[in-house]
């Protein structure tokens, strides 16, 4: 008998990012695959082992705000010992912006973006066709939204790329290819991320949603 499938999703920060409505969404999808959820609204949660140490999968939707030491630590300790962790745009990667250690973990980190919205082209890497995140066939696809210009670890497996839009603060930086989406191994644990996400509109984009379930999917224990 095939046990159920633990998610836990921590959720708060910036309200700019709807944290609550962002994670009802993959509340719901996940049940839907058959999994057991718990949502929490502080990062206390990573300070308790037992229920990290049950947990298959965490998804994290927490724009800025301060994570101790031990929040952090916690986390990665328990990513490292194989429980899986996902999520999307600020949720992920403009959280705790001190916290060298949270960066290390997730890879990359949001740096800066142009004032306005940009429309840009997503182009998954064509080497990348059959990584689980991608199977199926996700073709190039254009989305309007912000569009995250980032500091990025050499150790991650990029998925899907972009080119840097206009942005008149920072034209130097006009076609600069900026990853999307990614994932990486940290210790026993998987990592999922996608720069996409902005707005519930965004999450609604087919091959943005398509992602994202994949990506919690891939990460889960």
């Amino acid at each position: 008998m095939t046990s159920v499938k633990q998610a836990l999703v921590v959720r708060g920060g910036w309200d700019g990012h709807v944290p609550v409505a962002a994670t009802n969404r993959y509340v719901t999808a996940l049940k839907a695959d058959g999994y057991a959820v718990t949502v929490s609204g502080t990062l206390d949660s990573y300070l308790d082992e037992e229920l990290l140490a049950a947990t298959d999968l965490v998804v994290q939707c927490w724009t800025m705000g301060e994570i101790t030491g031990p929040q952090a630590e916690g986390l990665s300790q328990a990513v490292g010992a194989g429980t899986g962790l996902a999520g999307w745009h600020g949720g992920i990667v403009d959280a705790f912006r001190a916290e060298t250690r949270y960066q290390m973990m997730t890879g990359g980190q949001f740096v800066h973006h142009a004032r306005e919205f940009t429309t840009f082209e997503v182009r998954p890497v064509p080497e990348k066709a059959d990584h689980p995140v991608l199977a199926g066939g996700i073709k190039p696809f254009t989305v309007t939204t912000e569009q995250y210009y980032l500091h990025v670890d050499p150790a991650i497996e990029v998925l899907a790329v972009t080119g840097y839009g206009p942005d008149p603060d920072h034209p130097e930086l006009l076609g600069t290819p900026v990853p999307v989406t990614w994932t990486r191994h940290w210790g026993a644990g998987r990592v999922f991320v996608t720069t996409l996400g902005h707005s519930l509109a965004d999450l609604e984009v087919p091959e943005v949603d398509t992602m994202i379930r994949k990506g919690m999917a891939w990460a889960t224990r």
